[in-house]
């Protein structure tokens, strides 16, 4: 796991010994990702600049140092993350003629582009990755992700100069990167608590979408960000809404024990390429579902005891360290348990800012880099159970909306449309439950819409932030899937295609990383999702609970007591932290002559919460975080820009 960053400039106007400056300044603002090795690469005739930092995870000798040149020396990469399937492709390519010195997979990306060119590679390459590649033969830059999004990539303009890198503090040391907030991303923070990807919260700035690729060259950084439509320049070599179409077209036609026996194998061998490691490997165990069949798969392929990691908390309701400590001990792993305070929660507070660097309103940020910081005091790889609950049907909230969805679809049309103008006239009370929030739903259109009512923090975001017009997400679309599948699908895959790459990953990505950690995800590779979405809903969504196949799988390696229970999640009390501890620092950040001198909000419906929230009205803490993470970041932010300005 690594950080990249670099930068191409219009004209090549910049020597040599300035190009290194600047990119080797926004390279060392990425020192967290990768605390192990500095590089940086220059072409003063071709304006272009990399840098990369490393955190070594194979081929620990100099021979996998960054950026790398292919052994024609035609192209020129910093990469971040790895290639889980390098060792099956470096096969292939010692076949056709290709020879390597180390044993890196960068080695083995290089060559692979050599042979099949970048397109072809990365559709090859099953892995977790951020891709900039300089190809000197057509003078222009490519930046890839991999297909899920488990890496982060941002790119846009600084002045007339393009800049990228794996996080946005790396664009920021850029001098000319003095890009303002923009309104409609920071209206999709206040509905989504993130901001997905191609948007980011800066204006000409822009994250790459999952599965896709960018080709930049000198005469589109010259044509600036005006000229820049990410949804038309990336292009998408693996698609989720395609993906999901084909395998529901061509569905799993065998009995539940086959399908058993298929996820079984498929899980069991993402889990063991994600074990292959020069450094100590570990696993991130909350004893829910997910985790704990991660957590199995390890030890059923390991000779000594897997090392697992838990955090709990001290007098709270969310605390489940006991259901992964049952866990631990059944499969007899080396299990290290933390329990924190309150003040330990809520000293990472302050950190967020720093540590994300975009404005992230998911809560959990709070215990998931409190377990990352446990784990790195033993490990320098863990491996988590997320995408779960995406490829399986694992939240309340489908079954909600597909309950409310039932309903609506027996009330006449009429009724329907003036019940929702009545909704409309409630405003964001249709947030707090009861009959609001269903007549909020009434003029929906499709399963989709439903959905949105049942994610979504801010009813109308754009109303509280100027300026802003609110972008499309697939949350908007009626039916996600366009006809495929049933209502059911079509949320798990919104859910797959914005909640997991832009929320659940960035959380574990940041957080981790904050740390010199590595995070990996069998449940995330390619082959389990695409077969996931091959089953039967049944299969899925049971009488006997949901995720019933990934609990039937389970349930090889732990007893029925163990699998058969309920979990709450990975949460934090904010409303508590709010009223208590946080309400003096949030009281300074909601001020309301903060709020108008700034700009961004409008402050008096901002304060309006605010004071029903401390009044005692529920729920009003959902909106409320996400509005202080903007505060704070904001805050940030101007902190850095002045540091840099100075």
């Amino acid at each position: 796991m690594c950080g990249l960053a670099g930068l191409l400039r219009p004209t090549p106007d910049l020597d040599a010994g300035r190009l290194t400056a600047l990119a080797g300044a926004m390279g060392d603002a990425l020192e967290h990702r990768g605390p192990d090795d500095r590089g940086v690469w220059v072409d003063d005739t071709a304006g272009i600049a990399l840098a990369h930092r490393r955190l070594s995870i194979l081929d620990l000798s100099p021979l996998g140092h960054q950026p790398m040149a292919s052994a024609d020396n035609r192209y020129v990469v910093a990469y971040n993350g790895e290639i889980y399937n390098f060792a099956e492709l470096r096969e292939v390519l010692v076949a056709r003629g290709h020879a390597f010195r180390g044993h890196s997979d960068t080695e083995v990306l290089l060559a692979a582009v050599v042979e099949w060119g970048i397109e072809d590679t990365v559709a090859r390459c099953n892995g977790m990755f951020a891709i900039a590649l300089w190809d000197r033969e057509e003078r222009c830059l490519w930046l890839a992700r991999d297909r899920v999004g488990k890496k982060p990539l941002y790119y846009g303009w600084a002045g007339d100069t393009f800049v990228f890198g794996s996080e946005l503090k790396a664009l920021w040391r850029h001098p000319a990167f003095d890009n303002g907030v923009d309104p409609d991303s920071l209206a999709l923070l206040l509905r989504l608590d993130y901001i997905p990807a191609p948007h980011a919260i800066h204006r000409d700035t822009f994250k790459l979408l999952p599965g896709a690729l960018l080709r930049i060259d000198a005469a589109a950084v010259a044509r600036g960000a005006g000229a820049h439509d990410p949804h038309r320049d990336q292009r998408r070599y693996w698609d989720p809404r395609s993906r999901m179409q084909a395998a529901i077209a061509s569905p799993f036609t065998g009995d539940v024990l086959e399908a058993e026996n298929r996820l079984d194998e498929l899980l069991r061998d993402a889990t063991g390429l994600r074990m292959v490691a020069d450094v100590p490997v570990g696993v991130f165990l909350s004893g829910g579902t997910d985790s704990s069949v991660v957590t199995a798969l390890m030890q059923a392929q390991s000779r000594h005891p897997v090392r697992s990691f838990t955090i709990g908390f001290e007098r709270s309701h969310h605390d489940e360290a006991h259901l992964a400590r049952e866990v631990a001990e059944h499969l007899h792993t080396e299990h290290t348990e933390l329990y924190v305070s309150g003040a330990d929660a809520l000293a990472v507070v302050p950190t967020l800012p720093a540590m994300f660097d975009e404005p992230f309103a998911d809560a959990s940020q709070v215990p998931t880099a409190l377990v990352a910081r446990l784990a790195r005091t033993a490990v320098t790889v863990a491996l988590s159970g997320d995408g779960g609950d995406e490829l399986f049907f694992g939240y309340k909230r489908y079954e909600r909306a597909l309950r409310n969805w039932g309903w609506l679809r027996r009330i006449p049309g009429p009724l329907r449309r003036a019940l929702a103008r009545g909704a409309r006239e409630h405003g964001e009370a249709s947030r707090t439950g009861g009959f609001a929030a269903l007549a909020a739903e009434m003029d929906a259109r499709g399963i989709g819409e439903v959905y949105r009512q049942r994610i979504a923090r801010w009813r109308d975001p754009a109303a509280v932030v100027p300026g802003a017009s609110l972008p499309h997400t697939l949350y908007d679309e009626p039916d996600p899937l366009r006809g495929a599948g049933t209502p059911a699908d079509a949320m798990m895959l919104a859910d797959f295609s914005v909640y997991l790459p832009e929320d659940l990953l960035v959380k574990v990505d940041r957080t981790s990383m904050a740390v010199s950690l590595e995070a990996r995800a069998p449940l995330l590779d390619w082959r389990v999702a695409e077969f996931a979405w091959s089953l039967p809903l049944v299969f899925k969504r049971h009488p006997d609970g949901n995720k019933h196949l990934l609990k039937r799988v389970l349930r090889r390696y732990l007893p029925d007591s163990m699998v058969d229970r309920g979990k709450r999640g990975f949460g934090a009390p904010v409303s508590e932290w709010l009223k208590g501890d946080l309400r003096e620092w949030a009281s300074s950040l909601l001020d309301p002559a903060r709020l108008r001198a700034e700009g961004h909000l409008d402050a008096d419906a901002v304060n309006g919460l605010w004071q029903a929230f401390l009044a005692g009205e529920r729920k009003w803490h959902t909106h409320l975080w996400n509005v202080l993470m903007f505060q704070a970041w904001h805050e940030h932010w101007r902190r850095e820009r002045s540091g840099q300005e100075s």
